[in-house]
């Protein structure tokens, strides 16, 4: 079977989770589960100036802050259900220091690192220089704020010797950008001019790895957070694993960082002789009742909270449901409980516990409903491999409509109707193989309610999805 290897990006430890990092998260397990033979990593960025002032701010070491912060995000893969196989730190020093060593002196024996004294502006939320044309009436667009201007001597990248083959590689989908509007963004980032970029900080202005042969330089976040997709791997030994799954298949990012995606990182691999990756796909922002979600407005939506209270697969559910695979989507309570009580109570549960209970009564195996099974799996997959996780979940959802239509069409409740509760519960296994890759645990519990051994099925277990009143 053929491999796949899904990342997410890595999440920036300057505060805990929030439901935006869930969305990308879940989404990257949806694909994990759904490609089978697959490597899944996630992780934690750990290094920057952001990062050592949310540390002092806090009364901390930047490595007791990211301890603190990067063990939230692991747990929330728990919290998540999710398949990841592995959870990197930028701040190791086993793993994935030795991997950015082995990298940064790859690029300045090819002759594409470089020291030169620099003056710019920097803004610390993108934790990135800036140029006037990225600024809107002089602020940051992502964080509204002025960006500080820095004069000092770095070591730079040459990302310019790059761009024509990054740009014929991305015209040629050979490096795909989903969706496509963001394929033209960054064609337009090219067409407009990119800069060498620099690599490190000062010691005294930055919290990171030194630079190897000259510790009065720290090695700039993206030097150090972006390998971390081949570090995990095994870059640094080379290791079986890394031969087998390099290049990366799917990089799942926000759209905020595409342009160190899908411009610096190639340009690294290019330089380092590796493989581009297959696909980068690109999600939108959540915002919060209309509005962008900040600390400052107060409406900061905790996924720990929102599981502990509805349950994770209501959560995965919900996120992957409402909200569109590639643009922004919005989050109120009022909208969360509505979808949870239409297709999650009053839809997956519902069907399940009617089917369960007039079941008992015994059935005969019935595949008359193949037609409509293979239609809504054919549209599934076809969703699924297009990173329409949406469209994906309204094909199973119109399998489920069959369903209850079958229902009311043969009424099995007024006669003994073994083929079609038969019928019902082939439908119902195909559709608890469909929903695997979204809601996990509600598969296997609709597996285990409907398990059959001849005429046999298990005695009934407790309610899906209680409804919310």
């Amino acid at each position: 079977m053929k491999k796949f290897y899904i990342t997410t990006s890595i999440a920036y430890t300057n505060a805990p989770p929030h439901i935006g990092f869930a969305l990308e998260c879940i989404q990257a397990d949806v694909l994990a589960r759904y490609n089978k033979n697959s490597y899944f990593l996630t992780g934690t960025d750990e290094h920057g100036l952001k990062i050592r002032k949310a540390a002092e701010e806090s009364g901390k070491t930047p490595k007791e802050f990211t301890d603190e912060i990067s063990g939230k995000f692991k747990e929330l893969t728990k919290k998540l259900n999710l398949s990841n196989d592995y959870f990197i730190r930028t701040s190791d020093e086993k793993i994935h220091l030795p991997a950015v060593n082995k990298l940064w002196l790859k690029l300045e024996e090819n002759g594409d690192i470089y020291k030169k004294k620099y003056k710019g502006y920097y803004c610390s939320g993108c934790e990135a220089f800036v140029t006037e044309k990225d600024l809107v009436n002089g602020k940051c667009p992502n964080h509204n704020k002025k960006p500080e201007l820095v004069e000092e001597e770095n070591y730079f990248f040459k990302l310019s010797k790059y761009l024509n083959k990054i740009k014929k590689a991305i015209e040629k989908d050979e490096l795909k950008i989903i969706p496509g509007s963001r394929k033209n963004e960054v064609l337009g980032y090219i067409k407009t001019g990119i800069e060498d970029i620099s690599f490190s900080r000062s010691k005294d202005k930055y919290w990171g790895f030194p630079v190897p042969k000259d510790d009065s330089q720290l090695i700039y976040v993206w030097a150090d957070a972006l390998p971390n997709y081949i570090s995990a791997i095994g870059y640094a030994e080379e290791t079986e694993e890394f031969k087998k799954y390099w290049p990366a298949d799917v990089h799942c990012i926000g759209k905020d960082i595409l342009k160190f995606h899908a411009l610096i990182w190639p340009a690294m691999l290019l330089s380092l002789g590796l493989d581009l990756p297959g696909i980068i796909f690109v999600h939108g922002f959540i915002t919060i009742d209309g509005k962008k979600m900040s600390k400052s407005l107060g409406n900061v939506v905790d996924p720990f909270e929102l599981v502990d209270k509805y349950g994770t697969d209501a959560v995965r559910y919900y996120l992957l449901r409402e909200i569109p695979s590639t643009e922004d989507g919005d989050f109120t309570y009022e909208k969360f409980e509505a979808r949870y009580n239409s297709d999650l109570a009053s839809g997956i549960g519902n069907l399940v516990a009617r089917v369960r209970v007039m079941a008992e009564k015994g059935f005969k195996n019935n595949d008359s409903l193949k037609k409509e099974i293979d239609k809504a799996k054919k549209d599934y997959s076809k969703a699924l491999d297009e990173f329409k996780f949406n469209k994906a979940l309204q094909a199973v959802w119109s399998l489920i409509s069959v369903c209850d239509k079958y229902i009311e069409k043969e009424k099995p409740w007024e006669k003994d109707s073994p083929e079609v509760l038969g019928a019902l519960l082939v439908c119902l296994d195909n559709i608890a193989e469909l929903l695997e890759p979204f809601i996990p645990e509600t598969a296997e519990r609709i597996k285990e309610e409907i398990k059959r051994d001849k005429y046999f099925i298990n005695k009934r277990g407790k309610v899906l999805f209680p409804k919310i009143c």
